[in-house]
């Protein structure tokens, strides 16, 4: 199976300027994502970018850049214009990760698109991981999903789904039941570059648009989306200062 990894990296990050470049354990934080994404099974590892400081790190320490446009209204709409540069099929494998995951485990990478390889009628496939905390569970930031017997999403949402309704109805709920089967959706990405060139022609969903979840697009108009737990543990991406502190002291001890 061939599948070629993308990295789409942006400067101007509102939370954490520069974010890419951040140095982590001697290393600016996009070339730990790329290392990650080199010890996957990818053909080929591309770093993608509107922004020349990032073009020249990635550079230095020899990663394929494809510079792209800055008016993209979201990562798919990126990720489209760079397999178009690198002329994909549209039967080929593209897998997203994420530049702020610099903890990515290899093996998910491979999972990802080995599912979307062996599950024909997903033109796209993600991951997700069982929610145990109360809190989690609530929070509009944890993005849930459910999902048929096969595999196929049914539903992301930032509200916590599915509802346990007479669980929920008693007066002394602290915890979820148990054996519950919630589910955290997580942000790594394989498409089929056909649904990619489909994705850039539709207009937001109002469903999208309700949630701010970028996935819900392809549901609505009538497109699979296979869904499985990962295989091993990711660890959380850097969104803020915060996260990256976390992320040295993982690294550098």
């Amino acid at each position: 199976m061939r599948f070629y990894v993308v990295i789409p990296a942006r400067y101007a990050s509102t939370r954490l300027p520069a974010k890419p470049l951040k140095e982590i354990a001697g290393k600016p934080m996009i070339q730990h994502v790329y290392e990650r994404a080199c010890a996957s099974a990818a053909t080929e590892v591309v770093i993608a970018t509107d922004d020349a400081r990032i073009e020249a790190v990635a550079k230095s320490f020899g990663a394929r850049v494809c510079m792209t446009s800055a008016a993209h209204n979201s990562g798919t709409d990126r990720l489209q214009e760079v397999v178009t540069q690198l002329g994909l099929g549209e039967g080929d494998i593209v897998v997203n990760v994420q530049g702020d995951e610099p903890l990515i485990p290899p093996a998910v990478i491979n999972q990802v698109a080995e599912n979307i390889a062996s599950n024909e009628f997903a033109g796209m496939a993600t991951l997700s991981e069982p929610i145990h905390s109360l809190d989690d569970f609530r929070n509009p930031n944890i993005v849930k999903v459910v999902a048929d017997q096969r595999g196929r999403a049914l539903y992301f949402s930032r509200a916590p789904i599915p509802w346990p309704r007479d669980f929920f109805a008693r007066a002394d709920v602290n915890s979820l039941p148990d054996n519950f089967p919630a589910q955290r959706h997580i942000g790594i990405y394989a498409y089929r570059v056909a649904l990619l060139h489909r994705f850039v022609t539709w207009p937001q969903a109002q469903l999208e648009t309700i949630e701010s979840l970028e996935q819900l697009r392809v549901l609505a108009n009538g497109e699979a989306i296979h869904i499985a737990e990962a295989c091993a543990a990711v660890p959380g991406g850097v969104d803020t200062e915060a996260d990256l502190l976390r992320v040295k002291s993982l690294l550098e001890n």
